[in-house]
């Protein structure tokens, strides 16, 4: 039995998957969206919120608090309770990330890729058991804590597979890959919408049906993309610096620059997440009847609301849209500038932005307004995407996924503090009898002014010094024919890159008609 089982996982060994001469390293980049797009629906799980919240038609919400849903199972959720389920699993996202760094190194992408795509499509399944069964502990256990060890094995995993094969272009390549988390919502969205729609039972909505067949679709595709990953040899490594100076994860948490990073990285989510989470109630409070061309002080019938928030929903989608394709553009930027360059443009850029974000509400530009939103969002997006290279710049290849683990809990304590934040600053002004149009300034000007602590930390960070680099043995010399030369595609090549073209082509094409409902 054991050799059986040997044989079986022999194929998810490391020492399997080094790719052959001629390997074309272009057959990588969709298999590391493939994971990533199936992760990304993270920030697409917002519409299983309301419909979690009246699964049993007629029932009254859960006494007793939150405790008291986990374990409720006549009584309808709040949404509340229900939102806790994102901010678990992208805590557990970093933690898991930071843990199993070292564990991603040693086995390979294969094999992470593998326990990823069953800890996120298995964790949607017990999820699914969780809300069929009407115990929310469950789902909090299956969708937040496994499908959170999933989130973040299926994060890195990608990111130093992509740097070795791309060393010329670092931005580019890791581009790519967190493209596609900020791509998934664009995709999964839609899906799990017309899913639940088709399972319904009358008023009861098919969210457990919704969650199963999501489960079942992300596995297939995340294995699919963990078997398509290859490891680069020494000849296609010819004439690169894949082997200079490194620094151990275990020495790299101990020094400044990491922790400049985890800063840098942490005042740049915290301000985005913050926007990312309020963006639609942010622009009708701002804006409300101006959206309709009407004066600020309109009363609104029903239906007007109804228009309000659905041109407000509109801003979702379209900013979901820059997040996405911020990253390919900053990171491949990045390339061209530098990542110190790169990350001040979004400091220095993000925090006038937002600086002007109150001005361009009183003054009742929606259009710029709704501009600078896309804009800071794609910078967002840009600070995930470029941060690998970042890193593999400052530390080295050889243990940047570990290094990338640790720092992303960066990550996990902005996605806690960022929204918390603008929501409770929001309850306060309005508490105090500030006008809804001006209950951000306050909040917005803090961001700003956490951008430029950000800028300080960017500014700060400076190159190893070389006592502190491991070496490895020099590269072997480029010859006319190692130096990444690659056969072509091929049909499975272009296969590959149909099967993550066409939905996010399709979800594209969904965002850009809400967007235009907005505009």
């Amino acid at each position: 039995m054991a050799e059986g089982q040997a044989g079986l996982f022999a194929g998810l060994d490391r020492s399997r998957i080094i790719a052959a001469p001629g390997y074309n390293r272009w057959l990588i980049p969709p298999a590391a969206l493939a994971i990533h797009m199936c992760i990304g629906m993270a920030y697409g799980f917002s519409v299983f919120w309301l419909p979690m919240t009246h699964l049993i038609p007629g029932a009254a919400a859960c006494g007793g608090g939150f405790w008291g849903e986990l374990t409720g199972q006549n009584c309808n959720w709040t949404a509340p309770s229900v939102t806790h389920i994102f901010e678990t699993f992208i805590a557990v996202l970093g933690l898991s990330a930071a843990a199993f760094g070292g564990w991603v190194e040693r086995v390979g992408p294969r094999r992470s890729g593998v326990v990823a795509a069953l800890c996120w499509g298995g964790g949607l399944l017990i999820g699914a058991l969780g809300v069929k069964l009407h115990l929310l502990w469950l789902v909090f256990l299956g969708a937040g804590l496994i499908g959170g060890i999933g989130q973040g094995l299926g994060y890195i995993t990608p990111v130093s597979t992509l740097i070795r094969w791309f060393p010329d272009r670092r931005g580019m390549a890791t581009g790519f890959a967190i493209m596609g988390y900020g791509g998934g919502a664009l995709v999964g969205s839609p899906l799990a919408v017309w899913l639940m729609a088709r399972f319904a039972h009358g008023p009861s909505p098919g969210v457990a049906a919704a969650f199963a067949c999501l489960g079942v679709i992300y596995t297939v595709f995340m294995l699919g993309g963990a078997f398509g990953f290859r490891l680069p040899s020494a000849e296609h490594l010819a004439g690169s610096d894949a082997a200079s100076g490194h620094v151990h994860v275990n020495e790299a948490w101990r020094t400044p620059q990491f922790w400049l990073l985890w800063a840098v990285l942490f005042c740049n989510v915290t301000a985005g997440i913050a926007v990312l989470a309020m963006a639609s109630p942010m622009l009708q409070d701002v804006f409300g009847a101006r959206l309709l061309g009407l004066r600020a002080d309109a009363a609104l019938d029903p239906a007007q609301k109804a228009a309000v928030a659905a041109s407000a929903a509109g801003l979702v989608g379209l900013i979901s849209l820059f997040n996405s394709l911020g990253r390919l553009f900053w990171a491949s930027i990045s390339d061209l500038l530098g990542r110190k360059a790169t990350y001040a443009a979004f400091f220095i850029l993000g925090a006038g932005l937002y600086a002007a974000l109150p001005w361009l509400g009183h003054l009742g530009l929606a259009f710029a307004f709704i501009a600078a939103v896309c804009v800071i969002l794609s910078m967002y997006g840009g600070g995930f995407s470029t941060l690998p290279a970042y890193l593999a710049d400052i530390f080295g290849t050889r243990f940047v996924g570990a290094i990338h683990g640790r720092v992303i809990t960066a990550w996990s304590a902005a996605g806690i503090v960022g929204p918390a934040l603008i929501a409770g600053l929001r309850q306060a002004q309005l508490n105090a009898g500030v006008a809804k149009s001006h209950v951000y300034d306050g909040t917005l000007d803090i961001m700003a002014g956490l951008l430029i602590v950000g800028l300080i930390c960017n500014l700060l960070v400076r190159p190893m010094a070389p006592e502190k680099m491991m070496r490895d043995d020099p590269a072997p010399k480029a010859s006319a024919t190692t130096p990444m030369a690659a056969r072509g595609l091929g049909l499975g090549g272009v296969v590959a890159w149909l099967m993550v073209g066409i939905p996010f082509a399709v979800g594209l094409l969904i965002a850009l008609q809400k967007a235009a409902k907005l505009l």
